[in-house]
């Protein structure tokens, strides 16, 4: 008989939209699985009516944030000398020295990275991890767990995490499956693998292609292409509201047609407010020509900084803010969580919007959802908060090469085309529609309302083979 007992392991705050808000527990319970969250967020999971067990003192090793940092750039090391492309340094965050301790760090981190930047010191590292991993009672207490608990296999909801790893290295040691979800679009370049698993789901076959790439030591049988939970709330009409109903909501002049300006954090674009003010500027250019527009300014849901307000402040009646509807549980950044509630505006955003300015998100693809397209800001400004800041840098990165051709979105090369680019962009330009679902289609498993069933239909077949 199998063992339908899951325990889905969330190491952060970031699996909660794709697991908790999702239909993704819904679908479980009806294929008669029996779920419980193996909750490492400070977030209250029995709120919402699901099965919990709290991980308490989470604590892992000393040696293994500096096995992991070192892990990281072992692995960029590897790709430039395999591809022969420098794009992997952009991946790199800068050392910090700026403490006695963060300064330690950074130097062991730089030292073992050095001394291991080969195939066989990258397996050295990887095994060391498991080892002082091992040693921790935090990986004791998850052993405990388990073996009281004895689930039929432990889904993991991001592979970023360094909580991540005790949990997932207790199941396995005991005989127990285990699978991780790969978070985001551009995770695997990134080098930001951090567990191992015995199955890993993917968002599409080029993803697919990815893991197999970087990390020769997954084997194809193991992996499910699946698609990504993010996408479903676009497609489920239980969390739209009318146009009336949502502009009554956030004081909208129905009136007006609005454009969504998607925030980006400080480190991706530190002169974002300059763009907001550059979008403001042709929105009010337009109306002097008779449009009656708004722009609706939509934050980094991590970005709680006081950059905005000047020009929030400045230009008051062309733009609208509505922040997403996040818990900041304390002042650090993955402990900033996501709500339902949020999936539901994401997701009238996207359909009562014309279109949507951005820094190179994958917003794109949450418009695209509903027949709206994305410009892209393609320009830096004259006057930069970091000198050694560059947008161009952004575009280079290697999840961009996805995209099948330049018209996927419009391009705003200049302050001075994105009047042009607004009147086309809500003219609702059939070919870049078109271009941008061809782009989603290769990035993300179609149809994207299906992903969850996937995901079942994966840990199905993970059970019965085990």
């Amino acid at each position: 008989m199998k063992n339908n007992k899951i325990f889905i392991l969330l190491p952060d705050g970031i699996g909660l939209r794709n697991f908790a808000y999702s239909d993704f527990y819904k679908i479980g319970k009806k294929e008669d699985f029996d779920i419980i969250f193996w909750n490492n967020t400070p977030f209250d999971l029995t709120e919402l009516g699901f099965k919990e067990i709290k991980i308490k003192n989470s604590k892992s090793h000393p040696l293994t944030e500096i096995y992991k940092n070192a892990r990281k750039q072992i692995e960029l090391n590897l790709n430039i000398r395999r591809t022969k492309d420098t794009v992997y340094d952009t991946y790199r965050f800068p050392f910090s020295y700026a403490t006695t301790t963060k300064a330690v760090k950074s130097l062991l981190t730089r030292l073992v990275s050095f001394t291991h930047s080969s195939k066989y010191g990258l397996n050295r590292i990887r095994k060391k991890i498991k080892q002082e991993e091992r040693k921790t009672l935090y990986y004791h207490q998850c052993l405990e767990t388990l073996q009281k608990e004895q689930p039929g296999m432990v889904f993991c909801t991001n592979q970023r995490p360094m909580t991540a790893i005790a949990p997932l290295l207790a199941a396995q040691d005991i005989g127990i499956p285990t699978a991780t979800f790969i978070f985001s679009w551009d995770n695997l370049p990134k080098a930001t693998m951090v567990v191992e698993t015995d199955y890993y789901f993917v968002w599409s076959d080029l993803m697919k292609k990815e893991l197999l790439f970087y990390y020769p030591y997954v084997q194809e049988e193991q992996v499910f292409v699946s698609g990504t939970p993010q996408f479903e709330a676009h497609f489920n009409q239980n969390k739209l509201s009318s146009k009336e109903e949502f502009f009554k909501q956030n004081n909208l002049d129905t009136n007006k047609k609005y454009i969504c300006f998607s925030g980006d954090d400080i480190t991706t674009s530190p002169d974002d407010p300059a763009y907001l003010e550059d979008a403001a500027k042709a929105v009010i250019e337009l109306n002097s020509k008779g449009y009656n527009l708004g722009i609706i300014f939509r934050r980094c849901p991590v970005d709680f900084s006081n950059r905005y307000d000047t020009i929030l402040e400045k230009y008051s009646s062309t733009i609208v803010s509505i922040d997403p509807i996040w818990k900041p549980l304390s002042s650090v950044w993955n402990t900033i969580l996501p709500t339902k509630e949020d999936d539901s505006l994401l997701s009238n955003l996207g359909e009562h919007c014309e279109m949507v300015l951005n820094l190179g998100s994958s917003m794109v693809f949450d418009f695209i959802c509903h027949k709206k397209v994305c410009a892209y800001f393609h320009y830096n400004q004259k006057i930069q908060l970091d000198k050694n800041w560059d947008l161009f840098k952004c575009y280079q990165y290697v999840h961009f090469r996805s995209m099948p051709n330049n018209n996927s979105v419009f391009w705003i090369n200049s302050p001075d085309a994105i009047i042009a680019i607004i009147e086309k962009g809500m003219a609702k330009n059939s070919s870049v529609i078109e271009d941008a679902k061809n782009w989603f289609e290769i990035i993300n498993q179609h149809p994207p309302q299906e992903a969850s069933r996937r995901i079942w239909q994966g840990i199905k077949t993970i059970i019965s083979k085990e």
